[in-house]
Parts: C-alpha cells; structure tokens; sequence
C-alpha cells in the first residue's frame, strides 16, 4: 500500500464511524428506522465475509443462526426473561446449533457445493418446522410460536430498565456494528486467522504443516453464527416481530448476493453488496417496476460473469496509487 494511502485511511476510517453515529441526529425517525435495518443486516453480511470470505466456507446456514437468535431473543423477552438473558440466549444457541452442526460437517470432511446443499437443506427444513408449529399447542413458556404466523409484539431491548426507543436502538446496532468489523479485523490478522486463511487457500498443505483444519473452521463457523445470531436478535427487537421467513430459501440466498455482488475477498465487500441490495429492494418494492426476485437472480449472474471478484475488490483495483497490497 502507498504511503499516501495508508495516510489516508485512518481518516477515511474515522469519517466513517462519525457518519454513522452523526445521521441519527441529523435524518427524520422513518429514515432512521430504514437504516437501522441496513446497520443489522450489515452485522449479518459480516458473518457472512467471515465464514466464505476468511475461511472459504461456501454456506447457506447463516439465515439458520439468524432466524435462531431472532426466535430464541424473542420467546424470552415476551417470557419476560430480561434483555440480557435474551440477548445471551440469542447467542448461545446459534452457537450451539452451529458447534453441532460444523462438527459433522468437517470432521466428517464435507466440504465444497455438498456443504452448500447441507446448509441449505437445514434451512429449509426449519422453514417448514417452524410454518407447523401453530395453535396453542406449541408454546414455549407464555409465548405461542405461531407458525406461519410469526410471533408478533417482541419487546425492545432495554438497558438498565429502560427501554431503548428507535434511535436508541440504531446508535446500539451502530456500535455493535462497529464492535464486529473491528473484532474481526483483528482475527483476520492475528495467527488464527492467518492459518484459516492458508486452510482456504490449501486445506492439505495447511494439514501437513501441523495444522488442525477441521477444528480451525468449526472455530470460524462458530464464531459466524454468534454473529449471526446477535444480528437477528437485533433485527426482531427492532421490528417487534419474527416469522419463519427469516429461515425461508429467499432470505438464505439474498445473504449470498450480498457476498457475491459487493465482494467475497473483503470483509467490507459483503456489507456494500448488502446494502445495495437492500435499498434496491426496498426501492423495487415500492415502485412495482419489476419482479424484485427476478431482478435480484439477474444481478445475481451478471456479477458472476461480469465482476466475479465483485465490486468492492473491483473499484479498489482502479484506485489511483494502489500497489496490490493486501486489503
């Protein structure tokens, strides 16, 4: 990297948090709220960029670890378990679901497209479990899960008794936003992350060097759904509600056009490609110009073909000054 660059880029770094703490004060609530989704959907992408980006772990689960943490968040705060139990518990089960998971995944050497197909199935088959489980019969404390229903009324986070209102509860998911970029950048950059990274890059010639891959990508698998999980805690915090859609194949595969469109190779890429996707959603869905999944699919091919690397590694490439360093 130039040093005129790497002058830069703290500044660059600087702004950026300022921008994102400064629009709550300076934007109207209804675009606050919109952006509140785009902060706890970028906490998502990240989990993403970690788990195929550092670790080359092509998975559809991440919508599994979300759609976890969003459930297990929401039955306790309307048990009336507390905040941080919720949160906690929003956590602990990804993680869990993820340990179990990941364990028969790479210690049983499935990787690749079957890993893909695995992940994916167990998305699907928590779409349907879930869309079963209505009536009265299924309940988990005093909460109903509703089945294909949802369960609405989901408590705001509160901290110290008091309950966050919206902008409260954007400046919260902008600092955990903050919190994970940071905390992953230094993974990426510390011993572990080197080796998951030489694992992505050679798995054998990793292993014949003494390192343990299985166990280094069941850590970064974990890790992902932790993320993962606290990002759909906070998406059913913020929207007082959650439903099986956040396990349907649709939400699986708009984490993949993230990854894909805005970059896999930078822990950014994701977030810019989730961003972009989700306010051209939000603009297709109100304008009715086209068929938003139709739309999404051709997006989805042309950076396949056209910017395989996708834009984020794209635009970099064609800065003035760069020498190729590493991102």
């Amino acid at each position: 990297m130039s040093a005129r660059i790497a002058g830069v880029k703290p500044l660059a770094w600087a702004l950026a948090v300022v921008a994102l703490f400064g629009v709550a004060w300076l934007v109207d609530l209804a675009t606050l709220v919109t952006l509140n989704v785009y902060v706890i959907l970028s906490i998502l992408a990240l989990s993403m960029a970690l788990v195929w980006g550092v670790a080359g772990i092509f998975s559809f689960g991440q919508s599994v670890f979300f759609g976890l943490g969003a459930y297990a968040y929401a039955v306790l705060a309307l048990n009336g378990q507390g905040s941080a139990i919720a949160l906690g518990a929003a956590l602990l089960l990804p993680v869990a679901g993820a340990a179990l998971m990941g364990y028969f995944l790479f210690y049983g050497r499935i990787s690749d497209v079957y890993l893909g197909v695995i992940t994916l199935t167990a998305s699907l088959i928590l779409f349907h479990l879930v869309n079963t489980v209505s009536g009265s019969d299924f309940r988990l404390g005093e909460v109903a899960l509703g089945g294909y229903n949802g369960i609405p009324g989901v408590p705001p986070i509160a901290l110290f008794g008091q309950e966050l209102d919206f902008a409260q509860l954007y400046l919260l998911s902008a600092a955990l936003l903050v919190l994970v970029y940071a905390g992953l950048e230094g993974l990426v950059r510390s011993r572990f992350g080197q080796v998951v990274a030489a694992i992505r890059e050679h798995e054998l010639r990793a292993e014949l060097l003494g390192y343990d891959a299985r166990a280094h990508k069941l850590g970064v698998f974990v890790i992902g759904a932790a993320i993962a999980g606290l990002a759909g805690a906070l998406h059913a915090a913020w929207g007082g509600f959650v439903g099986p859609d956040v396990f349907g194949i649709s939400f699986a595969a708009q984490i993949i056009i993230w990854a894909q469109v805005g970059g896999v190779g930078l822990l950014l890429g994701p977030v810019l490609g989730c961003v972009l996707i989700q306010w051209l959603t939000t603009w297709l869905g109100q304008t009715r110009l086209a068929d938003t999944n139709l739309v999404l699919g051709t997006i989805f091919v042309l950076c396949v073909l056209l910017l395989p690397k996708g834009l984020l590694p794209w635009l970099r490439e064609r800065m003035p000054g760069r020498d190729g360093g590493a991102a």
